[in-house]
């Protein structure tokens, strides 16, 4: 069995829910499947508000729930019927109006027990008012627990997280933003970030550039862990002791804004970008028969194999690999259906009488194939409307336009691109533009930006957020642009054999011309022809900013003196030690776990990027964990500094 330190921040999240629905009991003396081997399973109601909803849905399902015991799970502001013989979990949010809802249902006998867990931490003022409510009701025999979890982040994949909070970078970048909104937000933040380090079970070394959010939410943060220390240390109630300590790195958003319009041929990275993905839920623009515009929603299981294995790859490798998935599903199907001489698997009944063992066999693995199927079409699915976006808005040409920044045939290919007679891409023209200024390592020629305004100009696009963006070039050219990016060599990638450039578009404008005519139906008839030796031509993978912080503090031995002369100015902050830690220059030294966390907005490429770096050391030594205030989509970041002058 894995150790607590060798499980994803996912599992642990899970691990803390699964165990708060069993009222918080070790499941070493509880089996969730207790009810097979004769003890009775204890069914309950779960009672979520908003923000826990985002955060169990995201992680677990009904099934999941139902395993738990759990067979009613409502919001709390909903009219709920009364079920007077059966235990109640709440998993609310420590606020005012949930503890008076909690209190009211006390009141009227809604429940026979009450367990309540909050997902964050209950100040004392509401922990006496909600003592002082419940003692008046004569009930207070009925509340059986009152916990704080510690979880108020959602996680999507196995080491991502954020904490949802909208509209963090203007509010932080608005001069119309006063000094008690920013500390109140960044204390919000410093919330969420302590009930993350609370998860991962262990008191991390901080470090975090000087000046801006990233140092007021690590200096709020380390207050709050260090008064936690003093607590525990006094209480010997089981502080967070893991022998060995990660170091949590905060970093702001205008560290690098390029990351955040890229366009990407990574497969998740393109699902979030062309649809919409939130709470591992996909949602897709659909039509019906009769030519309606309808949302197609298509969950994405935290157990769903496909994705766990293609999501960091190339597109062109999830469409190659969901036909070899689709090969074995056959194969397998076709195996049982001629042992037991039926002529489809929908024609195994798993409630007959089931007397010869190829058929019990045959039953006994048609749950798993089921499962398997549905996966496999759920991404076939996503794959060919992600075909019909890129045939649609020309993803590709924008990809490789922004490979070679500085080449003045990039900026000439970018101009008839411009023109290219789509007008349902204007977004994807602003954000390759956006990317070629600030990415751009030289002066980019005053005709070039004016003829590129003109057009938009001429299609009435609004191109308020190039204001915020030329601003920032000064600012970009000190923080990420001094940090030098390198090739990345990882999961079998050698760079070596890997061209950039020129050698991209063959590779680009091949795949537009064959794949995009496939339809779902096409897909399952074969693309492999079409795609072999596609992993020659692509582009070559480099480390961008964030990962160049990350590896200089993880790894400062093999990092470039030139990043480490710019992490080294960065603060140390430790909440065991004595105040005024943060006074010292910090020792280099190397880290073989991390949490990195954005402020003012986070996306898929930084994550995707952090992984494939932590995945390229020898024996995948590190694990880095990404974090931010919100996954936030090019076009709501378009939105947020359309609004900064």
């Amino acid at each position: 069995m894995s150790s607590s330190d060798d499980l994803s921040l996912r599992d642990k999240q899970i691990a803390l829910i699964e165990k708060m629905l069993i009222f918080n009991t070790d499941k070493s003396t509880y089996d969730l499947t207790s009810g097979l081997d004769g003890q009775e399973v204890v069914w309950k109601v779960l009672v979520l508000d908003a923000k826990s909803t985002a955060i169990v849905s995201s992680i677990l399902r009904v099934n999941d729930l139902l395993k738990s015991g759990v067979t009613v799970h409502s919001l709390i502001q909903q009219k709920r019927s009364p079920l007077p013989d059966v235990p109640v979990v709440y998993f609310v949010q420590p606020t005012q109006e949930n503890i008076n809802a909690i209190v009211q249902d006390l009141k009227d006998d809604k429940y026979a027990e009450f367990y309540i867990n909050f997902t964050s931490v209950l100040n004392r003022e509401l922990l006496e008012d909600l003592a002082r409510q419940v003692s008046m009701t004569g009930k207070v025999d009925r509340i059986k627990q009152v916990y704080d979890q510690y979880a108020e982040f959602v996680v999507t994949e196995p080491e991502l997280f954020s904490l949802e909070q909208p509209a963090v970078f203007r509010q932080l970048n608005s001069p119309e933003s006063s000094e008690n909104s920013i500390n109140e937000l960044c204390d919000s933040i410093a919330d969420g970030l302590y009930d993350a380090v609370m998860t991962v079970n262990s008191i991390p070394i901080i470090r975090a550039p000087k000046g801006g959010s990233a140092e007021l939410v690590a200096q709020k943060l380390e207050s709050k862990l260090r008064d936690y220390v003093i607590n525990t240390r006094s209480n010997n109630d089981g502080s967070p002791a893991s022998i060995d300590r990660f170091v949590l790195i905060i970093l702001d958003r205008n560290i690098d804004l390029a990351s955040m319009f890229s366009h990407s041929w990574i497969y998740q990275n393109l699902v979030f970008d062309v649809f919409k993905l939130a709470r591992n839920t996909i949602t897709i623009p659909s039509k019906t028969k009769e030519g309606e515009e309808i949302e197609k929603k298509m969950d994405i299981d935290p157990k769903d194999f496909f994705w766990s294995a293609n999501s960091h790859l190339p597109f062109p490798d999830a469409v190659e690999n969901v036909e070899a998935a689709l090969a074995n599903y056959k194969t397998d199907a076709e195996e049982i259906t001629r042992k037991t001489g039926v002529n489809e698997l929908s024609d195994l009944d798993p409630s007959a009488n089931n007397d010869t063992l190829h058929i019990q066999e045959a039953v006994n693995k048609l749950p798993e194939l089921t499962s398997r199927k549905a996966i496999i079409d759920t991404h076939m699915s996503v794959l060919a409307s992600l075909l019909s976006q890129l045939e649609s808005k020309g993803l590709d040409a924008f990809f490789e336009i922004e490979q070679n920044p500085d080449s003045p045939k990039t900026r000439q290919r970018f101009l008839e691109t411009l023109k290219d007679d789509k007008t349902n891409n204007l977004e994807d023209k602003l954000r390759t533009f956006i990317i070629l200024y600030l990415t751009s390592a030289g002066e980019i020629p005053q005709s070039f930006i004016q003829e590129v305004e003109r057009y938009f100009e001429s299609q009435n696009y609004d191109i308020a957020p190039l204001k915020y963006i030329y601003r920032s070039k000064d600012l970009m050219k000190l923080s990420s642009m001094s940090l030098q990016n390198k090739s990345l060599e990882s999961n079998g990638f050698d760079a070596k054999q890997h061209t950039a450039g020129a050698n991209s578009s063959v590779l680009l404008s091949g795949l537009s011309n064959k794949l995009y005519g496939l339809t779902e139906g096409k897909i399952q008839g074969g693309v492999g022809s079409l795609i072999s030796g596609i992993k020659n031509f692509l582009p070559e993978k480099k480390t961008i900013p964030i990962t160049n912080v990350v590896e200089a503090i993880m790894d400062p031995l093999n990092s470039s003196q030139k990043n480490l002369e710019t992490t080294d100015n960065y603060l140390y902050f430790d909440p065991k030690v004595i105040r005024g830690s943060h006074s010292k220059k910090p020792k280099r030294q190397s880290y073989n776990k991390s949490i990195v966390f954005v402020v003012g907005g986070g996306n898929y490429l930084e994550y995707q990027n952090l992984q494939e770096w932590a995945h390229s050391q020898p024996s995948n030594a590190k694990t880095v964990m990404y974090g931010s205030t919100a996954i936030v989509t090019p076009e709501n970041f378009l939105g947020e500094i359309a609004t900064l002058e």
